[in-house]
């Protein structure tokens, strides 16, 4: 298993850039904007796949998906929920949320280092892309019905 430094420094770069989003979005209200923006500006990302080097064949899409969505979008599910305090909906973290994106993280990281083997660059950041986005998908919606059922309470 062979990983580049620039890989590896990217890699860390990003999770860094991750975490330091991740603590202030949480010192904020959350709102339904703030909620459905990530996963939809996320989603202009499929247009890589308009470049042939990117393309993937659909079962390999499906299964990276179905992976983020219910599998690795769990622990993020279970570190995080969304409480009133007063008459804002903040995010509320157990102490296990980092620790669970450090993991997902490394295991991105090694896996990375396994398909690049196998795979091209640009296939297996396709495929990556596609694992990240069901991660997503799966726990902002999750987190909308929570903040629907929040406000519905309200009233």
């Amino acid at each position: 298993m062979h990983l580049s430094v620039t890989t590896v420094v990217g890699s860390l770069v990003g999770l860094t850039g991750v975490i330091i989003w991740r603590v202030r979005e949480g010192r904020t209200a959350v709102s339904t904007k703030k909620i459905l923006m990530p996963p939809l500006g996320m989603a202009t990302g499929f247009g890589m796949f308009v470049v042939p080097a990117f393309r993937i064949p659909w079962s390999w899409a499906g299964i990276a998906f179905l992976l983020g969505a219910m599998v690795l979008a769990y622990p993020l599910l279970r570190t995080s929920r969304l409480v009133r305090q007063g008459e804002s909906i903040m995010m509320q973290r157990s102490n296990a949320f980092f620790g669970v994106i450090l993991v997902l993280a490394a295991t991105r990281l090694l896996a990375r280092g396994y398909f690049d083997s196998i795979l091209s660059v640009q296939q297996t950041a396709a495929l990556f892309f596609v694992l990240a986005f069901g991660i997503i998908f799966r726990w902002r919606a999750e987190m909308f019905f929570e903040y629907r059922r929040l406000i519905n309470s309200q009233s």
